[in-house]
């Protein structure tokens, strides 16, 4: 069966850049959930010094436990997800990434960066019209976001080297089934050709 006719929507005119989960946890291979991904790591600053330069919004996610009670099914189910609390160099942001002032880094328990957050109230507060997702991992979270993104009425759009996955048939898949449904899957270059 062949995919559904869509149309690009492609980035408005104030775009933001959410950047999910490029944390030590995800983006260092010494941390049980980590995996190596120098050129999703690279990928994402060349990203974040062009949003920037533009003066369009960023936003980052970590994911923290504080309490036993939160995602309580979600981190039985993967138990390594119990590294993540506040005092662990786990939930820090890659240092490749560092968040600049006033670029907001938003906790979040589960797989989506819209799920028990104000992301969307910072993104309407920042006058966003579309996003550009990156991020760890394409299957997971990203993905969540992605659809989470669709369903706040945000065209989405995911640069394909921007993003990774431990799995590479789970990230190939994902990403198909993410362009032929819910975002614009592009190629960085296109995604840094639109911003200029």
């Amino acid at each position: 069966m062949s995919d559904l006719a869509r149309r690009s929507l492609g980035l408005g005119q104030r775009p933001a850049l959410l950047l999910v989960d490029m944390i030590r946890g995800f983006t260092d291979p010494a941390c049980s959930l980590g995996s190596a991904c120098a050129e999703v790591i690279a990928a994402n600053a060349q990203l974040l010094a062009a949003f920037r330069a533009a003066g369009l919004p960023v936003f980052f996610t970590t994911v923290v436990y504080h309490h036993e009670a939160q995602a309580r099914v979600f981190r039985n189910r993967i138990p390594a997800l119990n590294l993540l609390t506040p005092d662990s160099q786990w939930v820090q942001v890659d240092p490749a990434l560092t968040p600049q002032a006033g670029e907001p880094v938003i906790e979040k328990q589960w797989a989506s960066s819209f799920f028990g957050t104000d992301l969307d109230a910072r993104l309407k507060a920042a006058g966003a019209d579309s996003l550009v997702v990156t991020g760890l991992t394409t299957s997971g979270c990203v993905r969540a976001t992605v659809v989470d993104g669709l369903q706040h009425d945000y065209p989405v759009v995911v640069p394909r080297e921007a993003v990774g996955d431990r799995n590479l048939a789970a990230h190939a898949a994902n990403l198909h089934d993410l362009h032929a449904k819910y975002a614009d899957v592009q190629s960085l270059n296109e995604v840094l050709a639109a911003l200029r």
